[in-house]
């Protein structure tokens, strides 16, 4: 669907302005963020938030998140802010952390995924606020890649899946989390009266980050489990088929050793292997992702697409620890995979 001659731009002040100007035009803008890179547009335009999902072939009950430079801009979009969500904003804002808010008439369906929520969230990265601030208007930012496939944390990321799709993308470098934000709502804890935080998708702002803020943090049946069809969710990365490079991916859940007996008893043609350190298993290519979970958050959607670009068939991914940010990097393999996970 080559459209445009999609252009380059670094993150001068004078490249956020150009940025900045196809917003205003209607246009959507690659943008670096601190997790991955989004695509920008003003979240208050329903034409220019369609040609987001237009440009990502994404489906239209999957919601964006919208972003914002400054705490006073999030009286235009959330109706009602909670005493818990605003101890959140003062604690984790700028950084991944997304709130899944009440919304304003000011928000369109299309950007809230036909929701009366809408997730909002103010990133760190200095670019992509300066976008919000040249633009003058809150940015929805879905990460910038074709629906379903490993999210971007590098510019070339993009331009290999938006060339010619959308005008413009600002080169921020590489990003520093490498997983989207931690996607939070608000809810009653079980009936205790007590005001929750309920985790919707896991990132770097981790349960046990959230428990500093209250005690009471719960995580959603959906962070590690498929989500019924035709069930409405209220954060991307819950419904569908999510992360995924071409190749089938496995995830297999064992020590180093198990692992290894496994893959290769089971590997075939164009079998690629994740795994935490250097390693050989029977000759087959293997891809680092690195020990901590951390590093693999860091590393993993740039593996996945490494696969890819090694024409890999078939991936076995070493399955990494649920704790702190690992449930943020077994949320994405597991979505990756399908939910295939083989238990040694």
């Amino acid at each position: 669907m080559a459209k445009y001659q999609t252009v380059m731009l670094d993150g001068s002040e004078l490249s956020v302005k150009k940025a900045a100007a196809f917003i205003n035009a209607g246009e959507v803008v690659g943008m670096p963020t601190e997790t991955v890179y989004g695509l920008a547009a003003d979240a208050f335009n329903e034409e220019a938030v369609a040609k987001i999902f237009a440009a990502k072939e994404r489906p239209a009950d999957n919601p964006l998140i919208v972003h914002i430079s400054d705490l006073t801009m999030i009286t235009g979009i959330a109706a009602e802010l909670p005493q818990l969500a605003v101890t959140c904003a003062k604690r984790f804002w700028p950084g991944p952390l997304t709130m899944v808010l009440p919304k304003t008439p000011n928000v369109p369906f299309i950007t809230s995924g036909g929701l009366d929520t809408v997730g909002v969230r103010m990133p760190s990265h200095p670019v992509a606020r300066a976008l919000i601030d040249a633009a003058g208007v809150p940015l929805a930012a879905p990460s910038a890649n074709l629906s379903g496939s490993p999210s971007p944390t590098c510019a070339a990321h993009v331009l290999k899946d938006m060339n010619g799709r959308i005008p413009a993308i600002i080169d921020g470098g590489e990003c520093d989390a490498g997983v989207e934000s931690t996607v939070i709502c608000f809810e009653e804890d079980g009936g205790s009266g007590k005001s929750a935080i309920k985790i919707l998708r896991p990132g770097r702002i981790t349960a046990q980050m959230l428990s500093e803020v209250t005690p009471h943090v719960l995580i959603d049946k959906g962070v590690l489990n498929a989500v019924e069809n035709g069930a409405k969710v209220a954060s991307p990365g819950m419904k569908y088929k999510h992360y995924a490079p071409k190749a089938k991916v496995t995830l297999v859940d064992g020590t180093a050793e198990l692992f290894a007996e496994y893959v290769k008893a089971h590997a075939g043609q164009g079998t690629v292997c994740l795994v935490f350190r250097d390693t050989d298993i029977k000759g087959l290519p293997c891809i680092v992702i690195g020990d901590t979970a951390e590093e693999q958050a860091h590393r993993l959607f740039a593996a996945l697409r490494e696969a890819d670009s090694m024409g890999a068939a078939e991936v076995f991914a070493r399955c990494p620890t649920t704790d702190g940010v690992g449930l943020a990097v077994y949320n994405r393999l597991i979505r990756a995979a399908a939910f295939r996970v083989v238990k040694l």
